[in-house]
């Protein structure tokens, strides 16, 4: 068989080799000529997945890699009887550390202590809840939404007015929807994004219309207060620089860019894709995955156990570092910004998860222990 794949699928020769001829391309820019007569197109979100991509083609199976599908057009694929397969939560712990990263940079920045602040979530899917647990694990208050579940009285979830109003920390995991009786597009906007409490923190990782982002670009300018860590934008890869200038944290649309993330969708794709058309799956994918080496922590006295454990976190993954690289690229290459973006994706280094990480401790100071399990070390 013929296998036309998005070029950033890690491991995608190795293990879809043995099915057949695997043929790989940049994923923002696959065309019909190259699908045409590809048995099966594996992508990533990058890609539109349509009639217009599709028709006349030989594909009988799509798969992507990704939690998302809003790339997908899944009528259109299920008319055509075409099979097809997404990889739910495949990255979610990334997306988590993402966000953990992010706020143990912004309280060691603005000197503040997370166990004092309210986290709103927003979208309690495959991302949400797992940060939901972590969070709570490590003793931070949470409030959840569900924007596809606004108007019904779910035990657990508030909603969304509720949550912007008494949220210190905002953060974003929902699918973009347009259509339905509960879009998302642009769910936060000139309307509500004033409302953001005095001094919250206000987290997008999800997808980037939804919110509103020249409504935010205008709150940004006039609320100093307000800090903002941003990875998905409107228009990407043609990012806005005046909203990148208000923003303190940005990255180009990585946060579930861990090696374990990709990984795994890699493997739930093939899988997937085995199972429609009957093979045996041969390939160990997990067992592809580098080894890891540990972390140590340093005996510090003078530092405290939230220290030593945020000193942890950030020796794992400093999202800090993607986002001066990030700056370096879009100032750099002025003319030529949505092929930087497309390229830091592309060549991003390679970044475990919290989850797989272990770390060697002196084993006698349980309060850190305890800490560094709920942040999701292998202690």
């Amino acid at each position: 068989m013929k296998i036309v794949a998005d070029e950033n699928i890690p491991l995608v020769t190795e293990v879809f080799g043995c099915l057949g001829k695997v043929q790989t391309y940049a994923g923002r820019s696959i065309t019909a000529a190259q699908v045409k007569g590809a048995d099966a197109l594996l992508v990533r979100s990058v890609t539109s997945v349509n009639e217009s991509l599709l028709r006349g083609s030989n594909v009988k199976f799509v798969g992507t890699c990704t939690i998302g599908t809003d790339h997908i057009d899944q009528a259109y694929l299920q008319a055509q009887g075409i099979g097809f397969s997404s990889s739910p939560g495949c990255n979610a712990y990334g997306v988590v550390d993402y966000v953990i990263s992010a706020l143990v940079r912004l309280s060691m920045q603005q000197d503040f202590d997370l166990s004092t602040r309210c986290v709103g979530v927003v979208g309690v899917g495959n991302v949400g809840s797992r940060l939901k647990a972590r969070l709570e694990a490590m003793g931070i208050r949470c409030l959840c939404c569900d924007p596809l579940h606004d108007d019904q009285n779910i035990p657990g979830l508030v909603h969304l007015d509720e949550l912007i109003a008494e949220s210190d920390i905002i953060s974003l995991h929902t699918p973009l929807t347009k259509n339905g009786g509960h879009p998302t597009f642009h769910l936060f906007n000139a309307e509500n994004l004033p409302k953001l409490k005095p001094g919250s923190i206000f987290i997008n990782t999800s997808r980037g219309a939804v919110v509103d982002n020249r409504a935010l670009t205008t709150l940004l300018s006039q609320r100093k207060d307000i800090t903002a860590v941003m990875d998905v934008w409107e228009g990407e890869p043609d990012i806005s620089l005046p909203l990148l200038d208000h923003v303190a944290l940005a990255t180009p649309h990585i946060a579930g860019y861990s090696l374990d993330g990709k990984i795994n969708g890699t493997r739930m794709v093939y899988q997937a894709l085995c199972r429609y058309f009957g093979f045996e799956e041969t390939v160990d994918v997990d067992g592809l995955a580098p080894a890891i080496e540990k972390l140590e922590a340093e005996c510090d006295e003078s530092a405290s156990i939230l220290e030593q454990a945020y000193q942890l976190v950030l020796a794992c993954y400093d999202v800090r570092r993607d986002d001066l690289s990030f700056r370096a690229a879009m100032v750099l290459d002025n003319n030529n910004r949505p092929a930087s973006f497309d390229a830091l994706r592309k060549n991003y280094p390679e970044r475990r998860e919290l989850g797989v990480t272990g770390v060697k401790t002196d084993g006698g100071n349980e309060e850190l222990n305890a800490l560094l399990k709920a942040l999701g070390f292998k202690v």
